[in-house]
């Protein structure tokens, strides 16, 4: 009988002590499994991080070695007039581009959200130069059709109308490049379909009972619905054309006069082919300050226009 007790203790007290050599050891296993992400965090994201706030203080170059140099190379951003007026530049590119960009992915999601024939195939077909758009491929085709003798001043041609030098002219190129852009508003498109169809079809039918017509549906009903989603794509979509290179480099390489010249091509012609790698990395510090900046603005003007479902309804039809 004692011996049963003991056997019993001695069983109670593993079950006991199992569940904690368990957790200890899924612990153990689940560190394993996140291993090869903190190695590559630490070496591909926090290392080059850290690094580039470092070289931005020295004058840091690839074959001429490295001393401190302060602030020197943050003076020289805001006071050499080229890269003053690619941030003018790059500033006039996201202002327009962006607005922009979301209308169209927020237009062409409303359209699809509707019961039509077809649908699957028009939302592929929308949503590809979302992942084509970025490509040097596309690039190239899109430098070929606004040439001189490209296939719109040819379409032009035909209509009696002399087409621009699209691409030469200062005066359209900027709005070519922003073209490219705004043309690949898929991604932002899928996202507001999403939205929109997690909006209540009850609302719109009481609101209609009411006597809301579609505006007033769209304005008072969608719009306060889905503003999480349109923060959400604002603020990734002003980040995503801050960082904009492919598009004027291949098209225009920052020309004609310079009026295509974004702030990324300044950092990649001071760190690649000058080897300023202490200016350059100055200048995307810069970049990342104003980005930082814009989206804690972002962040803080939510709370005058973003709606949450959690939140007591404001207003009303």
């Amino acid at each position: 009988m004692s011996n049963n007790i003991a056997s019993q203790q001695r069983l109670a007290q593993d079950l006991i002590r199992k569940p904690g050599r368990s957790r200890l050891e899924s612990g153990r296993i689940g560190l394993v499994y996140i291993l090869p992400w903190i190695i590559g965090f630490l070496f591909f994201k926090l290392y080059p991080f850290a690094s580039s706030l470092y070289y931005s203080f020295t004058d840091m170059h690839l074959f001429n070695g490295i001393s401190k140099t302060g602030l020197f190379n943050y003076v020289d951003v805001f006071t050499n007039r080229a890269t003053v007026r690619s941030l003018e530049t790059t500033f006039r590119y996201v202002i327009t581009t962006v607005p922009l960009k979301l209308v169209a992915a927020l237009f062409i999601a409303y359209i699809l959200n509707f019961k039509i024939k077809g649908v699957n195939l028009f939302r592929t077909a929308y949503y590809v130069p979302s992942i084509l758009g970025g490509s040097v491929a596309i690039a190239v085709l899109w430098r070929a059709l606004f040439r001189n003798d490209g296939l719109i001043n040819s379409l032009l041609s035909t209509l009696g109308v002399q087409g621009p030098s699209w691409l030469s002219d200062p005066n359209y190129a900027l709005i070519i490049i922003s073209l490219l852009r705004i043309w690949q508003f898929g991604s932002a498109m899928v996202i507001f379909l999403a939205a929109l169809k997690g909006v209540p079809e009850e609302l719109y039918e009481a609101s209609t009972i009411d006597g809301a017509g579609k505006w007033r549906q769209f304005t008072k009903i969608t719009l306060p619905l889905i503003s999480p989603v349109i923060f959400y794509n604002l603020v990734t979509q002003t980040v995503q054309a801050f960082q904009e290179f492919n598009g004027p480099f291949i098209i225009t390489k920052g020309g004609p006069l310079n009026s295509t010249r974004l702030i990324t091509m300044i950092i990649y012609d001071q760190g690649i082919k000058n080897y300023k790698i202490g200016l350059s990395s100055a200048i995307a510090w810069v970049m990342f300050v104003i980005m930082m900046l814009l989206t804690l603005l972002a962040f803080w003007s939510q709370k005058r226009w973003v709606y949450y479902s959690d939140e007591t309804q404001r207003g009303g039809l």
